[in-house]
């Protein structure tokens, strides 16, 4: 079943980056509470991902906080290294929590894999874009095209908060 509006997110192990290495961390903990903008990438260092996606949530994340956005997290079928490495190339800092989905767990929770096994990278997540309110889907875009960055993008999360 794919995750729609009205429903609460899956409830996963994830993976972030602390001073300590990486670290577990539920989904529920770093998504449930507060008004959270969550968005999907199919892979870090990726051209779409790393030209488009990331940087205009990095650029624009003090406009989703003015919207009253508590949390903007980042999510991949990546380990917690490779994200944090690619949030340090862009910039993130503490604006955006990026959230490791190595084994793809959230992603099938939330019954939103991407098949990526034609190009060589194995089981993704669509790229996706949603508003979370303590812990249940408000707002949810899927693209269309995972390698269009339109429905998911942060202009789109601004005019729908």
């Amino acid at each position: 079943m794919t995750l729609s509006v009205g429903d609460p997110i899956p409830d996963v192990t994830l993976t972030t980056m602390t001073g300590d290495g990486p670290a577990p961390i539920a989904s529920k903990e770093a998504l449930g509470t507060g008004t959270v903008v969550l968005f999907a990438v199919p892979g870090a260092f990726t051209p779409a991902c790393s030209d488009h996606h990331l940087p205009g949530y990095v650029l624009r994340a003090d406009e989703l906080r003015a919207k009253g956005v508590d949390t903007i997290a980042c999510i991949a079928v990546n380990d917690a290294f490779v994200l944090n490495a690619w949030g340090e190339s862009a910039g993130v800092d503490d604006k955006i929590v990026m959230l490791g989905d190595g084994n793809a767990s959230f992603a099938a929770a939330a019954g939103l894999e991407l098949d990526g096994t034609a190009f060589g990278l194995g089981t993704r997540s669509q790229r996706y874009a949603a508003i979370i309110k303590d812990g249940v889907v408000t707002h949810l875009q899927v693209e269309p095209d995972p390698l269009a960055v339109t429905v998911s993008s942060v202009e789109t999360v601004l005019d729908a908060l």
